[in-house]
């Protein structure tokens, strides 16, 4: 049985891989508004992270963006 729910689902590593696939494809798709943003603007991502952080947003909600001004910031 356990088998079979594998086979149907994934491991749990591939479902990871997975989630963490469409997290890089979602930051892939921010990349234009992102590199367009000034070294100031981008270090007042952290900022704006936190607030929206505050305000209720999940860290889910944030990581394909954060992902994508870390990636430009490097």
């Amino acid at each position: 049985m356990r088998q079979l729910l594998t086979r149907v689902f994934g491991s749990r590593n591939e479902r990871l891989v997975r989630s963490y696939g469409r997290a890089v494809r979602a930051a892939r798709e921010l990349e234009p508004q992102i590199k367009s943003l000034s070294d100031e603007a981008l270090r007042a991502k952290t900022d704006e992270f936190r607030r929206r952080l505050k305000e209720g947003a999940t860290v889910d909600d944030l990581l394909p963006e954060a992902f994508a001004v870390v990636r430009e910031a490097a």
